[in-house]
Protein backbone atom coordinates (compact mmCIF):
# COMPACT_ATOMS: atom_id res chain seq x y z
CA UNK A 1 0.00 0.00 0.00
CA UNK A 2 1.04 3.60 -0.52
CA UNK A 3 2.00 5.69 2.48
CA UNK A 4 3.84 8.90 3.38
CA UNK A 5 6.28 8.98 6.28
CA UNK A 6 9.85 9.73 7.23
CA UNK A 7 13.04 8.00 8.34
CA UNK A 8 15.02 10.92 9.77
CA UNK A 9 13.77 13.84 11.83
CA UNK A 10 14.24 17.02 9.78
CA UNK A 11 12.75 20.49 9.23
CA UNK A 12 9.75 20.35 6.92
CA UNK A 13 11.71 22.36 4.32
CA UNK A 14 14.20 19.48 3.88
CA UNK A 15 13.73 17.47 0.69
CA UNK A 16 13.34 14.17 2.56
CA UNK A 17 11.42 15.45 5.60
CA UNK A 18 8.52 13.39 4.24
CA UNK A 19 8.87 10.60 1.68
CA UNK A 20 6.78 8.11 -0.28
CA UNK A 21 6.80 4.63 1.23
CA UNK A 22 5.42 1.26 0.10
CA UNK A 23 4.25 -1.08 2.85
CA UNK A 24 2.23 -4.31 2.98
CA UNK A 25 -1.43 -4.00 3.94
CA UNK A 26 -1.59 -4.95 7.65
CA UNK A 27 -3.80 -7.73 9.03
CA UNK A 28 -6.58 -7.02 11.52
CA UNK A 29 -6.23 -9.03 14.74
CA UNK A 30 -7.81 -8.78 18.20
CA UNK A 31 -9.94 -5.63 18.51
CA UNK A 32 -8.46 -4.05 15.38
CA UNK A 33 -10.31 -2.55 12.45
CA UNK A 34 -8.58 -2.38 9.08
CA UNK A 35 -9.70 0.96 7.68
CA UNK A 36 -9.41 2.22 4.13
CA UNK A 37 -8.40 5.82 4.78
CA UNK A 38 -10.47 8.39 2.91
CA UNK A 39 -9.31 11.60 4.59
CA UNK A 40 -6.81 12.81 7.18
CA UNK A 41 -6.08 16.06 8.99
CA UNK A 42 -2.78 17.36 10.32
CA UNK A 43 -2.33 18.31 13.98
CA UNK A 44 0.49 19.84 16.05
CA UNK A 45 1.42 16.32 17.19
CA UNK A 46 2.32 15.42 13.59
CA UNK A 47 4.72 18.34 13.50
CA UNK A 48 6.21 17.58 16.93
CA UNK A 49 6.85 13.92 16.16
CA UNK A 50 8.31 14.58 12.72
CA UNK A 51 10.58 17.36 14.03
CA UNK A 52 11.72 15.64 17.19
CA UNK A 53 11.53 11.86 16.98
CA UNK A 54 13.81 9.79 14.72
CA UNK A 55 12.50 6.24 14.18
CA UNK A 56 14.83 3.44 15.36
CA UNK A 57 17.18 1.73 12.90
CA UNK A 58 16.03 3.76 9.92
CA UNK A 59 12.57 2.21 9.99
CA UNK A 60 9.89 4.36 8.36
CA UNK A 61 7.43 6.17 10.61
CA UNK A 62 3.98 6.91 9.25
CA UNK A 63 2.46 10.05 10.74
CA UNK A 64 -1.21 10.95 11.01
CA UNK A 65 -3.53 10.90 14.03
CA UNK A 66 -6.83 11.86 12.50
CA UNK A 67 -8.57 9.63 9.98
CA UNK A 68 -11.96 8.96 8.46
CA UNK A 69 -12.62 5.96 6.30
CA UNK A 70 -14.39 2.66 5.68
CA UNK A 71 -13.91 -0.59 7.62
CA UNK A 72 -12.52 -3.23 5.24
CA UNK A 73 -11.78 -6.04 7.72
CA UNK A 74 -12.16 -6.71 11.43
CA UNK A 75 -10.24 -8.72 14.02
CA UNK A 76 -11.86 -11.72 15.72
CA UNK A 77 -12.64 -9.80 18.93
CA UNK A 78 -14.38 -6.84 17.26
CA UNK A 79 -17.95 -6.25 18.49
CA UNK A 80 -18.64 -2.57 17.84
CA UNK A 81 -18.27 -2.36 14.05
CA UNK A 82 -18.71 -4.41 10.89
CA UNK A 83 -17.18 -4.34 7.40
CA UNK A 84 -18.54 -1.40 5.45
CA UNK A 85 -19.04 0.91 8.44
CA UNK A 86 -17.83 4.49 8.07
CA UNK A 87 -15.62 5.51 11.00
CA UNK A 88 -13.56 8.40 12.34
CA UNK A 89 -10.84 8.32 14.98
CA UNK A 90 -7.52 9.75 16.20
CA UNK A 91 -5.62 6.49 16.68
CA UNK A 92 -2.68 5.81 18.95
CA UNK A 93 0.69 7.56 19.02
CA UNK A 94 2.32 4.15 19.59
CA UNK A 95 1.17 2.76 16.21
CA UNK A 96 1.65 3.61 12.56
CA UNK A 97 -0.42 6.57 11.50
CA UNK A 98 -3.14 7.45 9.04
CA UNK A 99 -1.08 8.86 6.17
CA UNK A 100 -1.51 5.56 4.36
CA UNK A 101 -4.07 3.81 2.18
CA UNK A 102 -4.96 1.42 5.03
CA UNK A 103 -4.55 1.65 8.79
CA UNK A 104 -5.20 -0.50 11.84
CA UNK A 105 -7.09 1.07 14.75
CA UNK A 106 -8.51 -0.45 17.92
CA UNK A 107 -12.32 -0.38 17.76
CA UNK A 108 -12.48 0.98 21.33
CA UNK A 109 -11.00 4.33 20.22
CA UNK A 110 -13.00 4.69 16.98
CA UNK A 111 -16.46 6.17 16.47
CA UNK A 112 -19.15 6.00 13.82
CA UNK A 113 -18.63 8.89 11.39
CA UNK A 114 -21.33 11.57 11.49
CA UNK A 115 -23.91 10.71 8.85
CA UNK A 116 -24.38 14.32 7.80
CA UNK A 117 -20.68 14.97 7.06
CA UNK A 118 -18.47 13.78 4.24
CA UNK A 119 -15.09 12.25 5.09
CA UNK A 120 -13.21 15.56 4.78
CA UNK A 121 -15.52 17.44 7.13
CA UNK A 122 -15.63 14.54 9.61
CA UNK A 123 -11.86 14.05 9.82
CA UNK A 124 -11.35 17.54 11.22
CA UNK A 125 -13.01 16.43 14.47
CA UNK A 126 -11.62 13.30 16.21
CA UNK A 127 -8.34 14.29 17.87
CA UNK A 128 -9.49 17.75 18.88
CA UNK A 129 -12.89 16.49 20.05
CA UNK A 130 -11.35 13.80 22.24
CA UNK A 131 -8.87 16.32 23.66
CA UNK A 132 -11.54 18.92 24.38
CA UNK A 133 -14.13 16.46 25.74
CA UNK A 134 -11.67 14.69 28.06
CA UNK A 135 -10.33 18.04 29.28
CA UNK A 136 -13.78 19.44 30.00
CA UNK A 137 -15.47 16.44 31.58
CA UNK A 138 -12.71 14.09 32.79
CA UNK A 139 -10.09 16.61 33.93
CA UNK A 140 -11.86 19.92 34.72
CA UNK A 141 -15.20 18.27 35.59
CA UNK A 142 -16.99 21.41 34.45
CA UNK A 143 -20.40 20.07 35.47
CA UNK A 144 -19.29 20.35 39.11
CA UNK A 145 -19.49 24.01 40.12
CA UNK A 146 -16.62 25.83 41.82
CA UNK A 147 -18.08 27.49 44.96
CA UNK A 148 -18.37 31.24 44.52
CA UNK A 149 -16.90 31.26 41.00
CA UNK A 150 -18.59 32.53 37.88
CA UNK A 151 -20.17 29.73 35.85
CA UNK A 152 -17.71 30.51 33.10
CA UNK A 153 -14.74 29.01 31.29
CA UNK A 154 -11.86 30.88 29.70
CA UNK A 155 -10.49 29.09 26.63
CA UNK A 156 -7.07 30.42 25.62
CA UNK A 157 -6.44 29.90 21.91
CA UNK A 158 -10.09 29.70 20.94
CA UNK A 159 -9.54 29.69 17.18
CA UNK A 160 -7.21 26.67 17.01
CA UNK A 161 -8.34 23.13 16.39
CA UNK A 162 -8.96 22.22 20.04
CA UNK A 163 -10.35 25.62 20.99
CA UNK A 164 -12.74 25.59 18.03
CA UNK A 165 -14.41 22.37 19.13
CA UNK A 166 -14.14 23.07 22.87
CA UNK A 167 -16.25 26.21 22.48
CA UNK A 168 -18.95 24.20 20.72
CA UNK A 169 -18.93 21.31 23.19
CA UNK A 170 -19.27 23.70 26.11
CA UNK A 171 -22.19 25.46 24.44
CA UNK A 172 -23.91 22.19 23.49
CA UNK A 173 -23.49 20.29 26.76
CA UNK A 174 -23.18 22.84 29.60
CA UNK A 175 -24.61 26.13 30.83
CA UNK A 176 -21.18 27.77 31.15
CA UNK A 177 -20.43 31.22 29.77
CA UNK A 178 -17.61 30.91 27.22
CA UNK A 179 -14.81 33.46 27.15
CA UNK A 180 -12.45 32.71 24.25
CA UNK A 181 -9.23 34.41 23.20
CA UNK A 182 -8.31 35.40 19.65
CA UNK A 183 -6.02 38.14 18.41
CA UNK A 184 -6.83 38.71 14.72
CA UNK A 185 -10.07 39.98 13.14
CA UNK A 186 -10.62 36.73 11.23
CA UNK A 187 -10.03 34.54 14.28
CA UNK A 188 -12.23 36.76 16.46
CA UNK A 189 -15.03 36.37 13.93
CA UNK A 190 -14.42 32.59 13.82
CA UNK A 191 -14.80 32.07 17.57
CA UNK A 192 -17.89 34.26 17.66
CA UNK A 193 -19.44 32.13 14.93
CA UNK A 194 -18.66 29.01 16.97
CA UNK A 195 -20.58 30.34 19.95
CA UNK A 196 -18.22 32.20 22.28
CA UNK A 197 -20.16 34.62 24.49
CA UNK A 198 -17.15 36.91 24.90
CA UNK A 199 -13.94 37.26 22.87
CA UNK A 200 -10.79 38.82 24.32
CA UNK A 201 -7.33 39.41 22.84
CA UNK A 202 -4.53 37.14 24.11
CA UNK A 203 -1.91 39.53 22.74
CA UNK A 204 -2.99 41.92 25.52
CA UNK A 205 -3.13 41.28 29.30
CA UNK A 206 -5.81 38.62 29.71
CA UNK A 207 -6.77 39.00 33.38
CA UNK A 208 -7.71 42.67 33.03
CA UNK A 209 -9.94 41.88 30.06
CA UNK A 210 -11.68 39.07 31.94
CA UNK A 211 -12.28 41.35 34.93
CA UNK A 212 -13.67 44.06 32.65
CA UNK A 213 -16.43 41.71 31.49
CA UNK A 214 -18.02 42.09 34.93
CA UNK A 215 -19.13 38.48 35.23
CA UNK A 216 -16.73 37.48 38.01
CA UNK A 217 -13.72 35.19 38.13
CA UNK A 218 -14.19 32.06 35.98
CA UNK A 219 -14.13 28.72 37.75
CA UNK A 220 -12.37 27.06 34.82
CA UNK A 221 -9.51 27.97 32.49
CA UNK A 222 -8.44 25.81 29.56
CA UNK A 223 -5.15 26.78 27.90
CA UNK A 224 -4.58 25.22 24.50
CA UNK A 225 -1.38 27.03 23.50
CA UNK A 226 1.46 29.30 24.71
CA UNK A 227 0.60 28.57 28.34
CA UNK A 228 3.92 29.86 29.68
CA UNK A 229 3.26 33.28 28.10
CA UNK A 230 -0.07 33.61 29.92
CA UNK A 231 0.62 31.91 33.25
CA UNK A 232 0.62 35.04 35.40
CA UNK A 233 -2.68 36.15 33.86
CA UNK A 234 -4.17 32.70 34.42
CA UNK A 235 -3.21 32.81 38.10
CA UNK A 236 -4.75 36.27 38.44
CA UNK A 237 -7.93 35.55 36.48
CA UNK A 238 -9.02 32.20 37.89
CA UNK A 239 -11.37 31.93 40.87
CA UNK A 240 -10.18 30.54 44.21
CA UNK A 241 -10.47 26.74 44.16
CA UNK A 242 -10.80 26.90 40.38
CA UNK A 243 -9.58 24.26 37.97
CA UNK A 244 -6.96 24.87 35.30
CA UNK A 245 -6.10 22.56 32.40
CA UNK A 246 -3.47 22.71 29.68
CA UNK A 247 -2.47 20.62 26.68
CA UNK A 248 0.72 22.22 25.37
CA UNK A 249 4.31 21.57 26.46
CA UNK A 250 5.85 24.53 28.30
CA UNK A 251 9.59 24.16 28.82
CA UNK A 252 8.98 25.09 32.44
CA UNK A 253 5.79 25.54 34.45
CA UNK A 254 5.96 27.23 37.84
CA UNK A 255 2.81 26.06 39.61
CA UNK A 256 3.64 27.56 43.00
CA UNK A 257 1.66 30.79 42.35
CA UNK A 258 -1.52 28.70 42.13
CA UNK A 259 -1.15 27.51 45.74
CA UNK A 260 -2.63 30.64 47.33
CA UNK A 261 -5.90 30.03 45.46
CA UNK A 262 -5.79 26.23 45.90
CA UNK A 263 -6.19 25.83 42.15
CA UNK A 264 -6.07 22.28 40.80
CA UNK A 265 -3.96 21.74 37.69
CA UNK A 266 -4.76 19.14 35.05
CA UNK A 267 -2.77 18.00 32.06
CA UNK A 268 -4.62 16.37 29.19
CA UNK A 269 -3.17 13.98 26.60
CA UNK A 270 -5.77 12.22 24.50
CA UNK A 271 -3.30 9.43 23.69
CA UNK A 272 -3.02 8.31 27.33
CA UNK A 273 -5.91 5.84 27.24
CA UNK A 274 -4.80 3.97 24.07
CA UNK A 275 -1.09 4.25 24.93
CA UNK A 276 -1.55 2.47 28.26
CA UNK A 277 -4.57 0.37 27.30
CA UNK A 278 -6.49 1.74 30.27
CA UNK A 279 -9.59 -0.16 31.42
CA UNK A 280 -11.77 2.80 30.35
CA UNK A 281 -10.27 3.11 26.86
CA UNK A 282 -13.71 2.51 25.33
CA UNK A 283 -14.74 5.95 26.60
CA UNK A 284 -13.13 7.38 23.47
CA UNK A 285 -15.47 5.28 21.31
CA UNK A 286 -18.42 6.56 23.30
CA UNK A 287 -17.43 10.20 23.24
CA UNK A 288 -16.77 10.14 19.48
CA UNK A 289 -20.27 8.73 19.00
CA UNK A 290 -21.57 11.56 21.19
CA UNK A 291 -19.79 14.09 18.97
CA UNK A 292 -21.23 12.42 15.85
CA UNK A 293 -24.73 12.59 17.31
CA UNK A 294 -24.29 16.28 18.18
CA UNK A 295 -23.12 16.98 14.63
CA UNK A 296 -26.05 15.11 13.11
CA UNK A 297 -28.43 17.01 15.41
CA UNK A 298 -27.01 20.32 14.17
CA UNK A 299 -25.55 21.30 17.54
CA UNK A 300 -21.88 21.09 16.50
CA UNK A 301 -20.28 21.98 13.17
CA UNK A 302 -17.06 20.76 11.61
CA UNK A 303 -13.95 22.82 12.31
CA UNK A 304 -12.54 22.17 8.82
CA UNK A 305 -11.09 25.43 7.51
CA UNK A 306 -9.01 24.35 4.52
CA UNK A 307 -8.55 21.32 2.25
CA UNK A 308 -5.18 21.11 0.47
CA UNK A 309 -5.69 18.18 -1.92
CA UNK A 310 -4.90 14.48 -1.88
CA UNK A 311 -2.65 12.65 0.60
CA UNK A 312 0.83 12.96 -0.92
CA UNK A 313 4.26 14.29 0.05
CA UNK A 314 3.81 17.78 -1.40
CA UNK A 315 0.41 18.39 0.16
CA UNK A 316 1.42 16.99 3.55
CA UNK A 317 4.47 19.26 3.55
CA UNK A 318 2.17 22.20 2.86
CA UNK A 319 -0.16 21.15 5.68
CA UNK A 320 2.75 20.75 8.12
CA UNK A 321 3.99 24.22 7.18
CA UNK A 322 0.54 25.67 7.83
CA UNK A 323 0.31 24.04 11.25
CA UNK A 324 3.86 25.12 12.14
CA UNK A 325 2.95 28.74 11.37
CA UNK A 326 0.86 28.91 14.54
CA UNK A 327 -1.74 30.97 12.67
CA UNK A 328 -4.21 28.24 11.76
CA UNK A 329 -7.87 28.59 12.52
CA UNK A 330 -9.70 25.29 12.67
CA UNK A 331 -8.21 22.31 10.83
CA UNK A 332 -6.42 21.53 7.57
CA UNK A 333 -7.50 18.35 5.76
CA UNK A 334 -6.33 16.08 2.91
CA UNK A 335 -8.55 13.64 0.99
CA UNK A 336 -7.68 10.23 -0.52
CA UNK A 337 -4.64 9.06 -2.48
Amino acid sequence: MRAVGYKTSQPISAETSLIDIELPVPDATGHDLLVEVKAVSVNPVDVKVRAGVTPPDGQPKILGWDAAGIVKAVGPDVALFKVGDEVFYAGSIARQGSNAEFQLVDERIAGHKPKTLDFAAAVALPLTSITAYETLFDRLKVRDAVPGAARAILIIGGAGGVGSIAIQIVRALTDLTVIATASRPETRDWVKQLGAHHVIDHSQPIAKQVAALGIGAPGFIFSTTNTSDHLADIVEAIAPQGRFALIDDPKALDVVPFKRKAVSIHWELMFTRPLFGTPDMIEQHRLLNTIANLVDAGEIRTTLSETVGTINVANLKLAHTMVESGKMKGKVVLEGF
